[in-house]
């Protein structure tokens, strides 16, 4: 069985990134890390192949060189080897990089199952798995919570929102989308850390896939930190005071009435 897992290189939700201009930041001192629902999906990758007793999970990714420590991070916890689709710090909507994706998994083998995050954490667009899928003309579901995979078959238990789930069955090959309550990602050991620096990640420049860029029908205009909260404030005085003062605040402050 070849599994392939779409992982991306996200900043840390707890990370502070200065916005330098319109569309730039800084992200020197940033945490990085791999996108936390595709640890559910890496997981749930490698436990299908040590179940079958054989097969293969490659990590592939879109991003820049930095993106080489998130696919160290996939590879410890059991990934055998990865895909880098390396560009230079330009930004790619869904469409322009599931059809990376698209052809670095062509180039590279035949998946039965291709696996990816329910979304990323920093764009949070819900869009490329399903504009993968499409490209390659393959059957696609996601927030996936409970897998079952029997002769070409896939049985599939997904969240549809309000506590209510359904129950899919689809052919393989398929797509993918992991989510919390799939599995239990599991935490890598030293040992599985540095035998992860010796595993093989293919690099192949962006450019070298001959896309047409023009599909790419997404512009970043702007990027604005968001505003730190305000200092809370204790108000003095008599129940009445207190009252009326939030209401000067409120109106003539903040100016929210």
């Amino acid at each position: 069985m070849q599994i392939y897992v779409c992982v991306k290189h996200v900043p840390d939700t707890a990370a502070t990134i200065n916005v330098v201009g319109d569309t730039g930041y800084n992200d020197t001192a940033c945490k990085f890390i791999i996108n936390p629902y595709d640890e559910y999906a890496v997981e749930e990758a490698v436990q299908r192949v040590e179940k079958a007793g054989s097969g293969e999970v490659v990590v592939v990714t879109v991003g820049s060189e930095a993106a080489v420590s998130t696919m160290r991070s996939a590879m410890a916890m059991g990934a055998h080897r990865g895909i880098l689709v390396k560009v230079q710090g330009q930004f790619l909507d869904s469409t322009l990089t599931s059809l990376a994706l698209k052809a670095a998994i062509e180039q590279d083998g035949t998946p039965d199952i291709i696996f990816t995050g329910r979304d990323a954490v920093d764009t949070e667009g819900f869009q490329t798995q399903y504009r993968l899928a499409a490209a390659m003309n393959l059957p696609v579901v996601s927030e996936v919570v409970n897998l079952e995979i029997n002769n070409g078959q896939a049985i599939i238990e997904r969240e549809v929102g309000g506590g209510t789930r359904e129950v899919l069955e689809i052919k393989l090959p398929c797509i993918m989308g992991a989510t919390k309550g799939l599995n239990e990602p599991r935490y890598p050991k030293f040992p599985d850390i540095m035998k992860a620096k010796k595993k093989e990640i293919k690099e192949i420049d962006f450019d070298q896939l001959g896309l047409d860029t023009a599909v790419d029908q997404t512009e970043l205009l702007k990027l604005e930190a968001v505003p730190e909260r305000a200092s809370a404030q204790i108000m003095q005085g008599s129940i009445r005071e207190q009252v009326i003062e939030l209401v000067r605040i409120l109106k003539e402050d903040d100016k929210v009435l």
